[in-house]
């Protein structure tokens, strides 16, 4: 059995790209159409919990497939093979990266690259939105959601713990179509409990070796780790303010790099934590640093998603019973999509415009374009992109490869 579920979950993990819902399509064939691993209710209600847990959902979903197959071995088997392949490409990408990044023609690619990523941010915004906004009172969370990030600059956990709150307050009481029995949670208390022991480990070990560098990039991870509802999107806004302003780990160009390198890789796109901590541990230490960073934030970053399922997963048809956390949930996917719209924002003017300034008006704090500085060569690049990715529906890897060279083309032209 364990060599069958190395096959089936490799094979899962080298084709996982696309997004969230590229792999969710990809596991349910495999695992729901192609074998009888799942049924279509253990794999809805599978899905439906790990879209309530914060990491990425269709890597917790592998998890829980393997768990149903083989236990914590089959989970660690399926949630380790969704996400080696894409760290070991990121690994190589980012030492690239930190070696080339600087060269003019290494830009000019990136500058292609930058606006797909536009196109890409904004067709995870319509279809998150489609999915979300259900009832009118998401659409209200949706908006106070961007409100309290692009005008008021609120941290991004409060905006969620503010919409779970609403969500739950709001949810309209939907019956669940399981009978949720008295759970156990003794068994789920035990796994917490030497999880969390496991999960912060490493931090132990950096503290007695007394490395501030790694001490922070552990403890800023996961902190982000447990706070990543709606996927990878709904963070990056947060982590960039965090990674460039607070941390200057990065600049505001290398964040963007890194989520369009990420873009290229299978498995979750939340491996781009795994590049930003590289780059910067190239800045703090050279190559040895980058190894030790990278290796952190993949253990920070996914082991709680391995707590999160073996804990929960006795307890999703319970969980499925619970008016108030399905509306919760419902209250932070509404949330999401406003979060990523600010992302979007974000983006849009970084790469459209080479000056910003802020505007203040009492607790309000905007960002906004100097539209003397606009770069008319990305704005087209971007516009064709949304043509090729959103009307003629090209593959994204494709767009990415074109879009970088005619970048390189415009150039070397200039």
């Amino acid at each position: 059995m364990t060599a069958e579920l190395i096959r089936v979950f490799g094979r899962i993990g080298l084709l996982s790209f696309g997004g969230p819902a590229a792999q969710i399509a990809l596991m349910h064939k495999e695992l729901v159409e192609d074998r009888d691993w799942l049924t279509e209710p253990q794999f809805l209600r599978a899905l439906s919990f790990c879209m309530l847990l914060p990491g990425p959902e269709a890597m917790q979903l592998a998890t829980y497939a393997g768990w149903r197959r083989q236990g914590i071995i089959g989970g660690l088997i399926g949630g380790g093979l969704f996400v080696l392949p894409g760290a070991l490409v990121i690994l190589c990408l980012a030492l690239a990266y930190g070696a080339y990044g600087n060269l003019p023609m290494v830009q000019a690619l990136f500058l292609g690259v930058k606006a797909t990523v536009v196109i890409i941010v904004i067709q995870a915004l319509i279809k998150i939105s489609k999915r979300a906004l259900q009832r009118q009172a998401h659409l209200v969370i949706a908006f106070c959601g961007f409100a309290a990030l692009f005008a008021f600059g609120l941290p991004f956990p409060l905006v969620i713990a503010v919409a779970a709150l609403a969500g739950a307050l709001l949810q309209d009481g939907e019956n669940s179509t399981t009978q949720p029995g008295k759970p156990d949670l003794s068994g789920s208390a035990r796994i917490i409990a030497v999880g969390g022991a496991i999960w912060v480990s490493p931090l132990i070990l950096i503290g007695l070796w007394d490395q501030a560098f790694l001490m922070d990039v552990g403890v800023f991870f996961s902190k982000l780790a447990v706070v990543t509802f709606g996927g990878a999107y709904a963070v990056l806004a947060y982590m960039t303010q965090e990674v460039v302003v607070s941390y200057t780990w990065l600049s505001t160009a290398q964040m963007m790099d890194a989520l369009g390198l990420a873009e290229t890789t299978p498995g979750p796109l939340i491996l781009v934590t795994q590049f930003v901590g590289m780059i910067a541990g190239l800045a703090n230490g050279g190559v040895t640093m980058a190894l030790l960073a990278g290796f952190l934030t993949l253990w920070v970053t996914f082991v709680p998603c391995f707590i999160w399922i073996f804990a929960g997963a006795p307890l999703i048809d319970w969980l499925d019973g619970q008016p108030l956390l399905r509306g919760a949930l419902a209250g932070i996917t509404a949330a999401v999509v406003g979060v990523i719209g600010n992302l979007s924002l974000w983006f849009a003017l970084h790469v459209f415009f080479g000056e910003l300034n802020t505007i203040s008006w009492g607790p309000v704090q905007m960002i906004l374009p100097v539209l003397a500085s606009a770069q008319p060569v990305a704005i087209m690049l971007a516009l064709l992109a949304g043509l090729l990715l959103l009307w003629r529906r090209w593959p994204l890897p494709l767009v990415l490869a074109v879009m970088a060279g005619l970048s390189l083309i415009v150039q070397i032209a200039g």
